[in-house]
C-alpha cells in the first residue's frame, strides 16, 4: 500500500518550534471529511494553529450517497513537519482518509484562473498573443477588457500574470489545486483499486 500510516510523532509539530533543517518540499493532500458544517474550518484551524502555512486549498462536495466532501490542500514544509501535518489531520473526527498525493507517487496536479485584462487596441492584441501561447482561452471581451480563462498547472497561470501585468491593468480570480494521483489506486473511506 503506498499511503503511510497515520500515527503520532508525540512533538507539538508546529513548523516554526521544530528546528527543522530540511529542506522544505511541496506537497499535495487529498482529504476526504464528512460534509457538514464546520469541518472546513476545522481543518484549516488545525493546520493554521500550529504555524503551518497553506498555499493552496479547494473543497467541493463529491459523493452525496456517503455525504463526503474532498479537501486538497497544498503545503510546504520539510519531510518530519508534513508527516505530522498528515497525523494530526487523521485524527480530527470529520476527517474520513488522508493521502499525501506527493508522497504517494505520480499525480495530475491543475488550476483554473480567470484573468480580466484592461488595455488600450494594442495592448489587448498583444495579450492574446501571451494568452495563445500558453493555452488560455477567451470567455469574454468588451471595447476594452478581456476575460481569460487558464486551466494548467501553477506555474503557467502566474507566468500569464507575470507576462500581462506589464501591459495593462489584471484583475485575477483563481482557484486552488486539484489534484488525483495517478494509477489503480482510489482515493475513498475504504482503500480500493479499480480493476
Amino acid at each position: 500500500m503506498t499511503e503511510t500510516a497515520l500515527h503520532d510523532r508525540g512533538d507539538s509539530g508546529g513548523v516554526y518550534e521544530a528546528g527543522i533543517e530540511e529542506a522544505p518540499l511541496r506537497n499535495c493532500f487529498a482529504i476526504l471529511v464528512d460534509n457538514e458544517p464546520g469541518v472546513l474550518a476545522r481543518v484549516v484551524g488545525m493546520i493554521s494553529g500550529r504555524g503551518y502555512n497553506i498555499d493552496s486549498l479547494t473543497v467541493d462536495a463529491v459523493d452525496p450517497a456517503e455525504n463526503l466532501s474532498r479537501i486538497t490542500i497544498v503545503t510546504t514544509g520539510a519531510p518530519i513537519v508534513v508527516e505530522q501535518i498528515k497525523a494530526q489531520l487523521g485524527r480530527l473526527i470529520p476527517v474520513r482518509r488522508v493521502v499525501n498525493l506527493t508522497v504517494q507517487g505520480r499525480l495530475i496536479e491543475g488550476c483554473l484562473a480567470y484573468i480580466k485584462f484592461i488595455g488600450n487596441f494594442d495592448q489587448r492584441d498583444a495579450a492574446k498573443l501571451i494568452a495563445r501561447k500558453l493555452g488560455a482561452r477567451i470567455v469574454d471581451t468588451t471595447d476594452n477588457t478581456i476575460i481569460f480563462e487558464l486551466t494548467t498547472d501553477t506555474g503557467k497561470i502566474d507566468q500569464m500574470i507575470a507576462e500581462l501585468g506589464p501591459l495593462g491593468q489584471i484583475e485575477i480570480a483563481r482557484t486552488g489545486s486539484v489534484a488525483l494521483g495517478c494509477g489503480a489506486e482510489v482515493l475513498s473511506v475504504l482503500p480500493r483499486s479499480v480493476t
